[in-house]
């Protein structure tokens, strides 16, 4: 039905049912609201913590354009529904529904622009914020086998002007062969279970302090560690006093005892990198974690009968979003100093 034809259709319903039916369209389409609601329902039943100081003791505080506000006893500070998540100070929140949807169909940022009709910039930054969300979640412990591998990507400043060195051209080598530091070492461990993780490490080959940095916190006596030759992982298991099964490939060795290997985790390294390239032709250093997080959530939500309600849910359950968003470059200079300092 063609544009003109759907509104004489429209028009000729009563005023009454063109409102009934905007409002059952809505309530299709619209992702956001029903998120938010959850969210204001959490406060209000007195389930959440302030964002502020984590206290659980608050009370109502008013409106602020639209927007449930919260005292704090504790800090003595405000609050809404919002403070702390990648919606805070995000305009035309109204749009956040479609957009996620787009997202879900991993559109370009033009498609998104040209859809949603806003800025391009807007919808990098909204891309940004909300997988900003998706991190430093759901780190559970790593149980039973837990394979553990670094996979490398060439250190990209794709979006910014290159100044340090000639750039390059996609799909451009690094200029010295092998492992240095001009490849971005990237931790991937994930047990037998449903626990992944993906973690910018270092510049460069990667050292005990780094697979410390990624995982340190999530191993216990219930983790039985696989991994390559590497002697950062032997003395990682030493330190932790975990059992720890080598895999030397380059001895043709690729399963120990028919149960200890890397396969699953190289697995998720050739998925990884051939998302990235086929998706987004390659993403920049900088913001390298944020796609990361991005992945791992499709891994852990790859048998989800709603994909989208539970990677926005998700998302929102982080009060520190907005932090992690505002610290990328800081994130990112401290990457490009770790070499120097290690």
């Amino acid at each position: 039905m063609k544009k003109a034809e759907l509104k004489t259709a429209l028009l000729s319903l009563s005023l009454w049912e063109r409102k009934a039916l905007l409002s059952e369209i809505e309530k299709e389409t619209s992702l956001h609201a029903p998120i938010l609601g959850k969210r204001r329902d959490l406060f209000n039943n007195k389930a959440g913590v302030c964002p502020h100081c984590n206290s659980k003791k608050y009370r109502k505080h008013g409106i602020d354009k639209g927007c449930q506000r919260y005292y704090c006893k504790e800090c003595k500070r405000t609050f809404t529904e919002y403070t702390g998540t990648w919606l805070s100070g995000i305009h035309k929140k109204e749009l956040i529904g479609d957009y996620m949807k787009l997202m879900e169909k991993e559109l370009s940022l033009d498609k998104i622009k040209k859809a949603l009709r806003i800025n391009k910039k807007t919808a990098f930054d909204w891309r940004h914020k909300i997988l900003s969300g998706h991190e430093g979640i759901d780190k559970g412990l790593f149980k039973g086998i837990t394979e553990s591998d670094d996979t490398f990507f060439l250190e990209s400043k794709k979006g910014q002007k290159v100044t340090d060195r000639d750039p390059r051209k996609r799909g451009g080598k690094a200029s010295h062969r092998g492992i240095s530091e001009e490849q971005v070492a990237v931790i991937v461990t994930a047990d037998r279970g449903s626990e992944v993780d993906l973690s910018v490490a270092t510049l460069g080959r990667i050292k005990k302090i780094d697979i410390v940095r990624a995982i340190g916190d999530r191993v216990s006596g219930e983790t039985i560690l696989c991994s390559d030759s590497h002697v950062s992982y032997k003395g990682f298991a030493l330190d932790k006093k975990i059992e720890h099964h080598a895999i030397r490939a380059n001895l043709k060795e690729y399963v120990k005892q028919k149960i200890y290997h890397v396969q699953h985790v190289n697995s998720i390294d050739s998925r990884l990198k051939k998302w990235l390239e086929y998706q987004f032709n390659g993403v920049s250093t900088k913001y390298l974690q944020k796609y990361l997080n991005w992945f791992k959530a499709k891994e852990k939500l790859k048998n989800s009968n709603n994909f989208l309600l539970e990677f926005t849910e998700k998302s929102l359950e982080n009060n520190y979003s907005k932090a992690t968003y505002r610290k990328i470059s800081i994130e990112y200079d401290k990457l490009m100093q770790i070499t120097t300092h290690n």
